[in-house]
């Protein structure tokens, strides 16, 4: 289960746009690499909300279901 983290946790770290994200302006995710149990995520519109982190585990299925078209 994704777990919600304060906006400050991971402000130093350097943030991406995902390659999932939609190149519209309104819907893009970040997502910060190099992190061994979780993939930290946060909407861009607001980077200084919260963050959610998300299980290795379930973030990798996740990009593998979003590859494979079954989402």
């Amino acid at each position: 289960m994704a777990r919600q983290s304060t906006p400050t946790t991971f402000s130093r770290t350097r943030w991406r746009k995902s390659s999932y994200s939609g190149s519209e302006s309104g819907s893009c995710l970040e997502v910060q690499d190099h992190h061994p149990t979780a993939v930290p995520v946060r909407d861009s519109k607001v980077p200084g909300g919260p963050t959610l982190l998300i299980p290795a585990a379930g973030w990798s299925a996740f990009v593998t279901a979003v590859r494979d078209g079954s989402l």
